[in-house]
C-alpha cells in the first residue's frame, strides 16, 4: 500500500511529544544514569516545553485527516501516560509504581501505531497478519526498553524505583530477555507457514539475531553506560529499514 504521509508524520509528532514529557519528568534518575542527557534536556528545557506541546497538536490534526479512530490510536499514548502517573483509587499504588507495567504501556503505545494504523487505510488484511504485526513490535518494544532499564539499574535503585531488573537482577533479566526474543522464533516459523513476509524473510531472520546481539553486549556485568546502546538499540530501525528496502 501506498504510505499515508500525514500518518507517518503524526507517528512521529506524537512519539517526540511522548519522549520529550519523559525526558523532561525523569531528569531525577538520568541525573545518574545519564547526567549527559540532563544536561542537554536542562540547556534547552523551555524549547522541548513548547515542542512538545506543538507536536501533540501536529499530531492530533494530521490523525484526524484520516478518521476519529486513527486520533484513537494516536491518543493512546498521552491517556496511558496519563493513568500511569496518577494514582486512580487512593489507598492503591499508582500504576508507575507496578513493576513491569511502564514497558507494557510503551511497547503497547509502539505495536498499536505500527500495527492499527495502517490497518485503518488498508482493505483485505486478515487479522492474523495484523496480530503478527503486533507482536513482532510489540515484543521488539517490551525487549528494549527492558535493556534500558538493565542500564539504568544503579539509578532506578538509588531512586526507589522498582523495574524488572531492579527486581530480578542482572543475570535473571539477561535470562528473561533471552526467551522473549526467542518466541519470534516460532512467530517467524507461524508467519512462513501463513506466506507472509515471505519477501522480508531474510531482514526477519536479521532483526532476531540483532536482538540476541545486543541483549548479550549489553546485559554483561562490566558494560558502562553510554551512546552506543542508543545507537545499537534505540536506532536500530535506521539499520534495519534499509536491508527492506532492497528486498
Amino acid at each position: 500500500m501506498q504510505p499515508r504521509w500525514n500518518l507517518l508524520a503524526a507517528t512521529f509528532f506524537i512519539v517526540f511529544s511522548v519522549y520529550g514529557i519523559n525526558k523532561l519528568t525523569d531528569i531525577k534518575e538520568d541525573e545518574i544514569n545519564n547526567p549527559e542527557r540532563v544536561s542537554y534536556v536542562k540547556r534547552f528545557e523551555k524549547a522541548l516545553k513548547y515542542a512538545v506541546i506543538v507536536s501533540f497538536f501536529l499530531a492530533v490534526l494530521l490523525s484526524a485527516m484520516t478518521s476519529p479512530f486513527a486520533v484513537l490510536v494516536i491518543l493512546f499514548p498521552i491517556v496511558a501516560g496519563a493513568l500511569y502517573s496518577i494514582r486512580l483509587l487512593p489507598g492503591y499504588p499508582r500504576l508507575k509504581d507496578i513493576t513491569g507495567v511502564k514497558n507494557l504501556i510503551i511497547a503497547a503505545t509502539w505495536a498499536n501505531g505500527t500495527a492499527f494504523l495502517p490497518y485503518l487505510v488498508a482493505s483485505g488484511i486478515s487479522f492474523q497478519k495484523v496480530f503478527l504485526i503486533y507482536y513482532f513490535f510489540f515484543m521488539k518494544s517490551m525487549i528494549n526498553t527492558m535493556l534500558f532499564d538493565v542500564r539504568d539499574i544503579e539509578g532506578d535503585s538509588i531512586n526507589g524505583i522498582q523495574t524488572i531488573p531492579v527486581r530480578l537482577g542482572l543475570e535473571k533479566s539477561r535470562a528473561v530477555l533471552l526467551v522473549l526474543n526467542s518466541t519470534f522464533i516460532p512467530w517467524l516459523l507461524a508467519a512462513y507457514s501463513f506466506g507472509y513476509f515471505d519477501r522480508y524473510l531474510p531482514v526477519l531472520v536479521f532483526a532476531i539475531l540483532n536482538g540476541y546481539a545486543y541483549i548479550l553486549y549489553f546485559s554483561r556485568g562490566d558494560y558502562k553506560p553510554g551512546k552506543f546502546l542508543d545507537i545499537w538499540v534505540d536506532g536500530e530501525w535506521f539499520y534495519t529499514l534499509p536491508l527492506a528496502m532492497l528486498m
